[in-house]
């Protein structure tokens, strides 16, 4: 099979397997991006030319589908942990900065959620201050969200028409 020329000054996609840590994290923020915006395809990986002074020949950015980019280059990861911040990290501005929208949401609150380290953990944060124990609360683990459900509310009025929010 023949590969299209490519010209080395020009952003190309990453072939899969080039940079397995980033994979292996990027197949995690995409299972994300596909439980809170599932109309959007998955995010990849670009490669960009570096600059002299570099270590590295190409500079790695997350994309969407389409090779649009936002931010820095990812930063070398020395592990797996180490590449899910960073991968997570770029996505989200990527997302955010290319399609105009916080991402992703806490289902509780509907505020955009910030990347933090939770024991180690690369998670999302969200500051809402609704419960007990004061002001935010973890969302998510990265490449968990499929797992969070918005919450009941059993307190609320029914509908004019008799039923329940939420259900028809």
């Amino acid at each position: 099979m023949r590969t299209p020329f490519h010209h080395p000054l020009e952003p190309r996609f990453v072939a899969p397997g080039e940079h397995p840590l980033r994979d292996e994290a990027l197949a995690a923020v995409n299972r994300d991006l596909a439980a809170t915006l599932p109309d959007q395809p998955p995010l990849c990986l670009v490669a960009c030319p570096g600059e002299p002074e570099d270590e590295e020949p190409e500079r790695v950015h997350v994309a969407l589908a389409d090779g649009s980019t936002h931010g820095n280059f990812l930063q070398p990861a020395s592990s797996a942990a180490d590449a899910l911040h960073i991968v997570a990290e770029a996505a989200q501005e990527t997302v955010m900065e290319c399609l105009w929208l916080a991402w992703p949401v806490c289902a509780l609150h509907g505020l955009g959620t910030h990347l933090t380290l939770d024991a180690g953990r690369s998670s999302w944060w969200c500051g809402g201050t609704d419960g007990p124990d004061g002001p935010g609360h973890l969302h998510a683990a990265v490449g968990e969200t499929d797992r969070v459900r918005p919450p009941r509310r059993p307190n609320r009025e029914p509908r004019a028409d008799g039923t329940a929010h939420g259900r028809r």
